[in-house]
């Protein structure tokens, strides 16, 4: 089963400022796409569902929806 991984505007703003953002695209598919509570991630706050990793280099703050599969990232903070 694989996950939609949509970009809110300010993740989506600073993923077109990278200068790797296809290769970035294609890693948050192989891996959050796939098993979003899975690649090291850890939730926020303690709710389940609002989660944190770091994937190619890059912490990002993401949703989890269940119910229609979908990660929604709502910040990307690319490392220098």
């Amino acid at each position: 089963m694989s996950f939609r991984i949509s970009y809110a505007p300010p993740a989506d703003d600073t993923l077109a400022k990278m200068r790797d953002g296809e290769s970035f695209r294609d890693e948050m598919a192989r891996t959050l796409g796939q098993e979003p509570y899975g690649h090291a991630s850890s939730a926020v706050k303690s709710e389940r569902d609002r989660r944190e990793a770091t994937v190619s280099g890059a912490i990002v703050l993401y949703y989890v929806s269940r119910s229609v599969l979908t990660v929604t990232v709502v910040r990307l903070v690319p490392l220098p």
